[in-house]
């Protein structure tokens, strides 16, 4: 009799583990919905006077080929322009370029560092 009861509850038991929610990740369902090729375009610009400061970036895509650039003001005054495009399979092609002449501070003008002094309250 304990033998039956042993094997019905051993039943039970995988019945009701086969019925547990499924956790943990997989592959996302497949669909049968046709996506688009991708395709956009985007720039944005930060130009602030006060600090200096001279970025910005524009891209495009249309399906496997992109295409943009992107601006940075370096600290030695020259604006740096990276044009790239990639076509299909082709790879990343880059040209960089730079506007301006790179200018360096006489060593007058150079700040020596010094480490903050530090400060204790006292009692």
């Amino acid at each position: 009799m304990n033998t039956k009861a042993l094997l019905l509850l051993a039943l039970v038991a995988v019945a009701a583990a086969d019925k547990r929610p499924a956790t943990g990740y997989g592959a996302p369902p497949v669909s049968s919905e046709e996506s688009e090729p991708p395709k956009y375009g985007f720039d944005w610009a930060i130009q602030d006077g006060e600090s200096g400061n001279d970025f910005g970036q524009q891209e495009t895509r249309d399906n496997d080929h992109t295409k943009g650039s992107y601006t940075v003001q370096l600290p030695d005054g020259r604006l740096q322009t990276v044009t790239y495009y990639v076509e299909g399979d082709s790879g990343y092609v880059v040209d960089v370029k730079y506007d301006g002449e790179a200018q360096y501070p006489d060593s007058d003008e150079v700040r020596s560092y010094a480490p903050p002094r530090p400060t204790y309250d006292t009692p």
